[in-house]
């Protein structure tokens, strides 16, 4: 749908003219590498893609929060005064949550009729939420900012943070900052180096991908944060240090504790299921530092082997892959220019990211869609997409 798409459709549910109607934008985003390490402090490596969430927008004075969807047939009105009431939601809790988060930073909520178009595929591991968040607290707080006279732009690592407490607090999923951080930081052609300890170093790596292309393979079954084991697996990794920090006491987190130090200290986690998830974090954070190395030295070679011993380790340690994503990432690295595959986001279903010479891509396509298929029994969907720009307005 066009901008201008957006705006008419906007016009036929809420009425009214196109002149005051503002549309904002976030993306959503592929992990490079570096997954299930942002909720221990560790280190990520996102990227931020072109897909994403738009909201047409305009200011009322009704004193209510007003959304709708394009492609979905909810209808919500929320007043602004009782935004606590709203946690029920089906869809629209993830909004008004971020508004909470909003409140409480001091941002006034300024009544609104909102539109929302996503282009990015629900439940597919390219996290859809963290858009509409991001792209709703940009909504949000620019109206407040206008509304209180601040010219300044709009703070958007605490849009990230707006975000990511929107779902810890308000809709009970205990996801870490790289969704958000992403969604709102991105830029064009670069990848994201973030320590998740501290936001304000994260580093903008350029991503030259001569002759390659990002491949992301939607296994299409639908999976979602709270009915997962995502909460199960970071309780699992705060118990691992916990244990060790008895060996380890200056450390704040499993992202402090360095692989050597990690493998002088392992014995002190009881459980071998916890050693496993451990060892993985601990790892993966090693290999996101690597990776970086290998993009400046024009190593793509060396960083696609370090997306293939993520995903081995996210299928044999952490346990959040499944008969999808495994049938992806397999059929992705028998194919003749593969040179990396593994499951991106939360797992559990979702998506995979592979680097595919680009000579290989549409042969990628037919091969691994017609093996997943076979295998599977229904059909998987490819995304050839862009590294773009986070959260912004829409001029």
């Amino acid at each position: 749908m066009t901008i201008s798409e957006l705006k008419q459709e906007f016009i036929k549910h809420y009425g009214g003219r196109e002149d005051d109607i503002r549309v904002f934008m976030s993306p959503g985003r592929v992990n490079l590498i570096g997954e299930h390490t942002d909720y221990c402090g560790g280190f990520v490596f996102p990227a931020a893609i072109t897909m994403g969430t738009y909201i047409a927008a305009r200011k009322t004075n009704d004193g209510l929060i007003k959304m709708r969807a394009t492609d979905l047939p909810d209808y919500v009105e929320a007043d602004i005064t009782k935004l606590d009431d709203y946690k029920h939601l089906k869809w629209g809790n993830y909004q008004i949550g971020v508004a909470v988060e909003l409140q409480k930073r001091g941002y006034t909520i300024v009544p609104c009729e909102l539109l929302f178009d996503d282009t990015i595929p629900h439940g597919g591991g390219l996290s859809s939420s963290a858009a509409i968040e991001v792209a709703t607290a940009l909504t949000f707080a620019t109206f407040s900012n206008e509304a209180n006279g601040i010219t300044e732009p709009v703070n958007m690592i605490e849009m990230a943070l707006c975000g990511q407490g929107s779902e810890n607090n308000y809709c009970g999923v205990n996801c870490g900052i790289m969704d958000q951080f992403a969604s709102a930081m991105g830029k064009k052609d670069h990848v994201i180096f973030l320590d998740c300890k501290k936001l304000e170093d994260y580093k903008l790596v350029p991503l030259k991908m001569d002759g390659y292309k990002i491949v992301i393979s939607n296994t299409n079954k639908k999976r979602s944060l709270a009915d997962s084991k995502y909460n199960e697996r970071r309780a699992e990794t705060e118990e691992g240090f916990s244990e060790l920090k008895a060996a380890l006491p200056n450390a704040t987190c499993l992202g402090d504790i360095s692989l050597e130090e990690f493998e002088a200290n392992k014995h002190l986690i009881k459980r071998d299921i916890v050693r496993q998830r451990v060892t993985h974090v601990i790892a993966e954070d090693d290999r996101v530092l690597k990776s970086i190395e290998a993009l400046q030295n024009g190593d793509i070679l060396e960083f696609g082997r370090l997306i293939n011993a993520s995903g081995d380790s996210l299928r044999d340690l952490y346990e959040v892959t499944g008969k999808e994503l495994d049938t992806l990432v397999s059929e992705a690295r028998k194919v003749d220019g593969t040179i990396g595959s593994r499951m991106t986001g939360a797992g559990f279903g979702g998506c995979t990211m592979s680097i595919v010479r680009e000579d290989a891509v549409e042969a990628f396509i037919e091969q691994v869609g017609k093996a997943y298929n076979e295998i599977i029994g229904y059909p998987a969907s490819f995304y050839v997409d862009d590294i773009g720009d986070g959260g912004h307005e829409v001029k």
